[in-house]
């Protein structure tokens, strides 16, 4: 039968004991990471969230308590009351290794089965088993320390929001479905059956309704969902620190989310950052990087070489021009000999993944230049090439063309990221943050055939673009910008549309009747008719902005209970089916698609 905690208090955490404290009576609690039994000695290593201290026993502890200790296994539950006193060897990996506990009473609150994995950092488990025993998982200090960061960082915002005026106002959770962008969550209503809820994918008309209301500055730590697939930076749900400010322009809610992030990284990271951040108009963050959230902490930068190319007579370029596409190339600096060709054609595999036909290179060797396209080039075409990417000996040139400009961006674009981390050009511990701003206000839906809003149907078009919201969709450009840092979007918003003439005309351009505008967005447009005043925020992830300050690879490793690719959370196995019973109360019936 387990011990009880009956008349005993903890005192200090483990890990904040120190050596001022040697001579006192301290309780500690926690989990038993470790014991060492040598007969007449046993110590045992008990961990809690702030760390781990000693617990010693010796051959002048009562026999009972002796023999208590050496019962102990790891991940046992215990609480130990003693003194503290000086060890004799000095553990200098851990903050509390100059001291330990000399156990008096020692309680075992709980026992446990022997642990899947070890509860330790660095522990060589598959994600699968860590994430079904999640509860384990999350005892691993790094885990731990983890989830303790991303407590800092709500707390900062929270305090530094206050600060400037803002006001944390909950929005609803069971919203109208608007469907326009990602799947929306659904949820069956009971009273009025055969009508749905949505989970909110944003809190967004809600804040604009607030700025509508008088509240100038509104914050909210908001969880979000959207039934999309999965990806090392995506959850289904998720949390964003989510914005919104009255009476303003991009650059004013630009410096107000500066100042939160420089606070972040002073508190959280002890680094000071350099404000403003540098400005990327969209245009040119494609054409130099092939990406609308570039990683800046390399070169690589693209190179368009349609002009020189495009009356040659090799058609795999010209082509691609003609097409209304491009050719653009990357010079690796100094690659030629790091990457042999075989290393090479498995670049090309790479940018085939995102839709490249090939990848078409140049290695300038100090023996020799060898190259997949130069043989079907003049002499001046080949210098015009080499001259447009900056080329000399060592260097690996990587060109790709195609008639989708997206593809040759997309493909490039990758391709930079790829072999920076392959050639290892990214300085560790670095971080490089900027925005990206102008973007389309509309983007091409191959699959809808239309043009659909890049963002959202709320952003406001650029004022010296207003002419082109119906009749230029393509060129029309948002007053939207991003925060990116490290090659991913940590925040991002717009100024939004806030007159009823602007936002029908936006709905109307992507295609919405009278009747479904009333039918979805009705509330909203008719409140502009009440006096709304110029509003814009953003919107940040908090779980990417945890991953990315910690220097991990996933959000799953920030996140207390994450879903996998399929949805799924593994620990209690949901999604799952449910009765009929609830079923029927909902008047839902459930018909699978035929395996046929």
């Amino acid at each position: 039968m387990a011990d009880t905690m009956q008349g005993l208090k903890r005192s200090v955490y483990c890990g904040e004991v120190t050596r001022e404290m040697v001579g006192q009576e301290v309780v500690v609690c926690g989990w038993a990471q470790k014991t060492r039994d040598m007969g007449t000695l046993v110590f045992i290593d008990l961990r809690d969230r702030t760390g781990i201290v000693q617990l010693a026993f010796d051959k002048n502890s009562d026999p009972a308590l002796l023999k208590k200790a050496g019962s102990v296994r790891a991940e046992y539950v215990l609480m130990a009351r003693g003194r503290l006193r000086i060890r004799e060897s000095v553990n200098h990996e851990i903050p509390t290794g100059e001291v330990e506990v000399y156990v008096e009473e020692l309680r075992i609150l709980a026992e446990s089965e022997t642990p899947p994995f070890a509860i330790a950092d660095g522990t060589n488990v598959k994600e699968e088993l860590r994430l079904k025993y999640r509860y384990l998982d999350l005892r691993r200090p790094e885990m731990q320390s983890a989830i303790a960061l991303r407590h800092r960082i709500v707390k900062l915002a929270r305090d530094y929001y206050d600060r400037n005026r803002f006001l944390e106002i909950e929005t609803p959770i069971l919203i109208k479905s608007t469907p326009e962008g990602a799947r929306d969550y659904l949820v069956p209503s009971r009273v009025q059956q055969g009508k749905f809820y949505a989970l909110p994918q944003s809190p967004q008309l809600y804040k604009q309704i607030l700025m509508i209301s008088g509240f100038d500055r509104y914050m909210q730590i908001a969880r979000c969902f959207r039934d999309e697939d999965l990806r090392a930076d995506r959850q289904p749900e998720f949390t964003q620190i989510d914005l919104e400010m009255s009476f303003v322009d991009e650059e004013d809610v630009m410096t107000v989310n500066e100042g939160f992030m420089k606070e972040v990284f002073k508190e959280i990271l002890g680094r000071d950052l350099k404000t403003p951040f540098r400005r990327l108009k969209y245009k040119d963050a494609m054409e130099q990087y092939g990406s609308d959230k570039p990683d800046t902490r390399f070169d690589l930068k693209l190179h368009d070489l349609s002009e020189v190319l495009r009356n040659t007579e090799f058609k795999v370029f010209s082509g691609a021009i003609a097409a209304g596409g491009s050719v653009r190339g990357i010079n690796v600096k100094g690659a030629a000999e790091k990457l042999s060709r075989k290393e090479i054609d498995k670049l090309t595999d790479f940018v085939k993944t995102y839709r490249a036909k090939g990848l078409a290179f140049t290695r300038w060797t100090h023996e020799a230049c060898s190259s997949s396209y130069e043989k079907f080039l003049s002499p001046e075409e080949t210098a015009a090439v080499r001259a447009a990417l900056g080329a000399e000996e060592g260097d690996l040139l990587l060109i790709v063309a195609d008639a989708k400009n997206s593809v040759v961006f997309d493909s490039l674009g990758q391709l930079r990221c790829h072999l920076a981390k392959k050639l290892e050009l990214i300085p560790e511990g670095s971080f490089d943050l900027l925005w990206v701003t102008e973007f389309p206000l509309y983007e091409y839906s191959e699959e809808e055939g239309r043009y659909v809003a890049m963002h959202h149907p709320f952003t406001s078009p650029m004022l010296e673009d207003m002419d082109k919201i119906e009749s230029d969709p393509g060129h029309c450009r948002a007053r939207a910008y991003d925060m990116v840092m490290n090659g991913c979007e940590v925040g991002g918003g717009s100024i939004r549309i806030n007159t009823p003439e602007v936002q029908n005309r936006m709905f109307k351009a992507l295609g919405f009747t009278p009747e479904s505008i009333e039918e979805r967005f009705g509330f909203l447009v008719n409140a502009f008719n009440y006096g709304a005043p110029p509003h814009g925020g953003m919107a940040f992830g908090l779980d990417r902005l945890v991953m990315l300050l910690l220097g991990k690879d996933s959000i799953k490793e920030v996140i207390a209970f994450p879903k996998v690719q399929n949805a799924s959370e593994l620990m209690s196995g949901c999604p799952t089916e449910v009765e009929d019973a609830a079923l029927n109360e909902l008047a839902i019936k459930v018909e699978l698609p035929s395996e046929d």
